[in-house]
């Protein structure tokens, strides 16, 4: 076995966060070396049930040892050491290591044609530990049916499919879920109580705290179910209905205001409308690939594809929707050269500003700080980049509602003439320029 796909595999590990579901799939004439089927937090109650059947090995050498192929389990930590071993000596096979925790090879399956076999494993040792399969046949390929079931018993003996850092999910997104319907309550009250300063922004934003609302809620609600039973009894389905509507109306959200949409002009100049045209269709696919990545698991083969594309369109729509807030710093520093407000146009370029730093350092804590935080977290403790990510998350909406709220006088709005000859020096000493 080659050092390559270790390294893969690596990767694999890396990217693939803990899951929990009762994954039911078929292989079809697979011939990778490895195939990481889940990752997973046992506690010392954990347990690992494997169900295979309809296997089949096509080769074109002679017939394989079928101790040459099974499942195991490994931790992270275990995994670099087996990665040295492979290094020291590329001929070996992975289920002859000392590090691997064998569960089955093929010699246990029950003679053709049921080829089948299944059993369940406790797991002694506590640990965050990947299951794999490992082909380690030379120039062979295998089919077969294979049917995951991984969880932990509860101290009253119900099963617990939920890994051990992730238990607490479905609490911690109904908390936050209460949390924007209470804050949809009070937008709503401060919309009612200030109709004639409510813009057409004011009710989209309403809409996407609606959404993040319904989108939490169904959260907890697929993360309860898996909990219990192991599926997310349809609730998957509409968490990604309200995660997509969601996220399109953040991003379409920072773009408008960003341009001063509704506020400074009712109108979108066309290379605006161009950055909503790129973002739109960008989350499409973003959405499409959280789907596949969040509904197959890194057993697919094109998983690793799938969290690339996801990334690669992620850093692209934060780019996008930075450019209308810079596009609108611009546009007031010039105007402010010539239309005699300076007052005003200094409240308007220190808010623009200030809601740019806000927008950069929320997609720089919910996309480094929150990624390293899962990295390095031990496994136990997996809930809390969820909890920092939709801290970050509730303290961003409230500070953009904050700023952008329909009062009837606001930042931009200011027009006192005894601020008139500070704001005029404070135009000529600060650089608005980004």
């Amino acid at each position: 076995m080659t050092k390559l796909p270790f390294l893969f595999l690596l990767l694999l590990v890396v990217l693939s966060p803990s899951s929990a579901e009762i994954k039911t799939l078929t292989i079809t004439s697979d011939s990778r070396p490895m195939i990481l089927f889940e990752k997973f937090g046992f506690t010392h109650t954990g347990h690992v049930t494997i169900s295979v059947s309809s296997v089949s090995v096509s080769t074109s050498l002679s017939p394989p040892d079928p101790s040459r192929l099974g499942f195991f389990l490994l931790s992270e930590e275990s995994l670099l050491q087996v990665l040295v071993e492979i290094q020291q000596n590329p001929q070996l096979c992975v289920l002859d290591s000392h590090y691997i925790s064998s569960l089955f090879n093929f010699r246990d399956l029950s003679p053709p044609p049921a080829a089948s076999f299944n059993h369940s494993y406790p797991v002694s040792s506590p640990n965050e530990y990947s299951l794999f399969f490992a082909n380690c046949a030379p120039e062979s390929s295998v089919s077969m049916a294979v049917r995951t079931e991984v969880y932990n018993l509860d101290s009253d003996g119900s099963k617990d499919y939920l890994s051990a850092g992730r238990t607490h999910l479905p609490s911690l997104f109904f908390l936050f879920s209460i949390a924007y319907f209470a804050f949809l309550g009070f937008w709503i009250y401060l919309c009612y109580t200030n109709k004639r300063v409510v813009h057409r922004i004011h009710l989209l934003m309403a809409a996407l705290l609606l959404m993040k609302a319904l989108n939490l809620i169904c959260a907890a609600e697929d993360k309860h179910y898996v909990k219990v039973t192991g599926t997310p009894h349809g609730w998957d389905v509409l968490f990604y209905i309200f995660q997509f509507i969601r996220v399109v109306l953040l991003f379409t959200v920072i773009v408008l205001i960003g341009t001063g949409w509704s506020f400074l002009k009712p109108f979108l100049q066309e290379k605006e409308k161009k950055v909503l045209m790129i973002v739109i269709p960008l989350q499409v696919l973003a959405n499409v690939a959280s789907v596949v990545i969040g509904e197959t698991g890194p057993f697919i083969k094109d998983w690793v594809t799938w969290n690339q594309v996801f990334l690669l369109v992620d850093i692209i729509c934060c780019c996008a929707i930075i450019f209308p807030i810079v596009w609108s710093i611009r546009s007031l520093r010039e105007t402010s050269k010539t239309d005699g407000k300076a007052a005003r146009n200094l409240a308007k370029l220190t808010l623009f500003r200030q809601f740019y730093m806000v927008v950069i350092g929320y997609l720089y804590f919910t996309r480094i700080v929150v990624f390293a935080l899962r990295t390095i977290a031990a496994y136990k403790y997996q809930w809390v980049s969820n909890a920092a990510e939709e801290i970050a998350s509730l303290m961003f909406y409230m500070v953009m509602f904050y700023m952008f709220r329909p009062v009837e006088r606001n930042e931009y709005f200011v027009l006192d003439e005894e601020e008139e000859e500070a704001a005029e020096m404070a135009l000529k000493d600060e650089d608005f320029e980004l």
